[in-house]
């Protein structure tokens, strides 16, 4: 990783909000926070709220860090507002921070560029509505036969998100996604090894950290599994041979590439039997807490969280200063 020739001395780390992943964003925010402050970076951590912009305006810092999982972080609405501010922030710009928040168009995209991922539909709740719930089954049903992951398009932490295996499975999930969002995403569900590989670019171009694997006890990595201690044995590098491991790499820098990210993000994937990674979906902001995916996988690369989290700050600054 590039030794900055900008070093940023003042960082605004943002967390909490208003999403439904408010709590596990004040653990990254606290964490994020802690790392730099012992890598010598003075740091203000803060809630966003109506204060936050006047405050940023009238004293800007050399970098904001949204630690923000959920709309109020991921939807790329805040990081338009940071450009607008001309303020430097650690994380995808906010254009691609929305193509990849909308989990159809992530697909749409990465399906572009040659990654595979499963075959799916995407069903606004007015088409589920007023078409018939019974007769959209019914056709999905031809092409998209059980085993299926019913997801809201936009969210994370697996909120709203069901496996399904019979229609009348499906009917609840469809009406659980729609609670979450107007908007569901139902794909084919790939039965195998569950892996996410996260992704650091401090400067040098992005770099694949090894692959963390995930094994829920209930076998169904949901939100209770993803945050609740001893619910998820994860493995750090994944149980999986060199060869997968490489294609499952390969298959995430392309992803992260084909949706602009930057930074820092973390790739979803899915392995079946034959050892084909399927692309699922991509955090522009991952979980930082300490056991979040993304620290394992940090150390399990021999990386030191705290170093690396002062690098991304670091080349925030360095690429608004190539913008200006």
């Amino acid at each position: 990783m590039s030794s900055p020739s900008l070093t940023a001395s003042r960082v605004v780390v943002l967390a909490g909000g208003i999403s439904h992943e408010r709590d596990i964003s004040l653990k990254s925010g606290r964490q994020v926070a802690d790392a730099l402050t012992a890598h010598g970076i003075a740091v203000e951590l803060r809630d966003p709220d109506a204060s936050l912009l006047p405050s940023l305006m009238a004293d800007p810092p050399d970098v904001v860090w949204p630690a923000l999982h959920g709309a109020s972080g991921e939807d790329g609405a805040l990081r338009g507002l940071l450009e607008f501010l001309g303020l430097p922030y650690v994380g995808s710009p906010a254009h691609a921070t929305r193509l990849a928040w909308d989990k159809p168009t992530a697909k749409s995209l990465v399906e572009r560029a040659g990654v595979p991922t499963p075959h799916s539909i995407t069903l606004t709740r007015d088409a589920f509505r007023e078409l018939g719930a019974e007769s959209v089954l019914a056709v999905m049903g031809q092409e998209l036969p059980p085993p299926l992951a019913v997801k809201p398009a936009q969210g994370g932490s697996a909120q709203g998100v069901s496996l399904v295996s019979s229609d009348e499975e499906l009917r609840r999930a469809m009406v659980l996604a729609y609670t979450y969002c107007d908007v569901a995403l139902v794909e084919q569900r790939i039965i195998g090894t569950e892996i996410c590989i996260g992704i650091i670019d401090t400067g040098d171009g992005p770099v694949a950290l090894p692959a963390v694997e995930i094994e829920p006890k209930s076998g169904v990595y949901g939100f209770e599994a993803r945050y609740n201690a001893g619910e998820t044995t994860f493995y750090a590098p994944a149980r999986v041979d060199a060869a997968t491991v490489d294609r499952a790499t390969a298959v995430a820098l392309d992803a992260h590439r084909a949706l602009g990210l930057r930074h820092l993000s973390r790739i979803d994937l899915m392995i079946d039997g034959a050892g084909t990674p399927w692309f699922l979906e991509a955090s522009v902001m991952p979980g930082l807490t300490e056991t979040s995916t993304l620290a394992l996988a940090l150390e399990a690369a021999g990386h030191d969280v705290g170093w690396v989290y002062a690098e991304l700050a670091h080349a925030a600054l360095r690429d608004a200063a190539r913008t200006v």
